[in-house]
């Protein structure tokens, strides 16, 4: 009964041992962490274009 103990123990160290951040500032945080997810992908695909029509002008040349 070794791995029930575990989970036991696991969540006993959960509730009593963790300290947590308040409710508001991990939602805060969240918001955050997905705005500059956002801009983060935005910026990739904005380079990923950018590349994308350097290397087709680049290849139209020979063509």
């Amino acid at each position: 009964m070794g791995i029930v103990n575990y989970i036991k123990e696991s969540f006993e160290e959960l509730q009593h041992n963790v300290s947590w951040m308040p409710r508001a500032e991990a939602q805060k945080n969240t918001v955050l962490v997905a705005v500059f997810t956002v801009i983060f992908a935005i910026a990739v695909f904005l380079v990923d274009k950018f590349f994308q029509m350097g290397l087709e002008e680049y290849f139209n040349i020979f063509n």
